[in-house]
């Protein structure tokens, strides 16, 4: 029997500029103290920087960003005979973009001194050309996988 509640698939809208999915989980990711508003403000901003510097698409970049930061593994703690192994799991569709959404916000947050729009711009020409602290983030979590390969047989 299992000991966690079923998890039921939350629908998620598209932006209402582009109509994608992905932008639309982005910026549900980024809403703070429900200003959906701002959210979506900073994220055009943001594209807007990208297509004036890179002259590509903002849209693309973004696309092509998450796809770069989206993990492979990841490490899962299992409790056996009295230890706590870290054990690498293959990481699923779903939870691979929430991941990597996760990561380039956090990484764009840690950044000071600017406004958000052109941190998170910066964040994601980063992510784009794979360099980066939300790739450095992927990169950690895939050699602490590769590190702990030995107990793969746990999973």
């Amino acid at each position: 029997m299992a000991r966690r509640k079923r998890i039921y698939k939350k629908s998620v809208r598209p932006d209402s500029k582009y109509g994608n999915m992905l932008v639309g989980k982005f910026m549900n990711s980024l809403i703070r103290d429900g200003k959906k508003n701002l959210a979506e403000k900073v994220v055009y901003e943001a594209f807007n920087i990208i297509h004036s510097q890179t002259k590509r698409g903002g849209l693309n970049i973004f696309e092509q960003a998450v796809k770069n930061i989206s993990p492979l593994v990841e490490l899962k703690s299992r409790r056996i005979g009295g230890a706590n192994y870290q054990v690498p799991v293959s990481v699923i569709g779903e939870r691979r973009t929430t991941l990597a959404i996760r990561w380039i916000k956090a990484a764009a947050d840690s950044k000071k001194g600017k406004k958000m729009a052109q941190k998170l711009a910066e964040e994601l020409i980063d992510a784009a050309n794979k360099t980066g602290a939300a790739m450095k983030k992927r990169e950690d979590v895939h050699r602490m996988a590769e590190a702990n390969k030995a107990f793969a047989h746990f999973a």
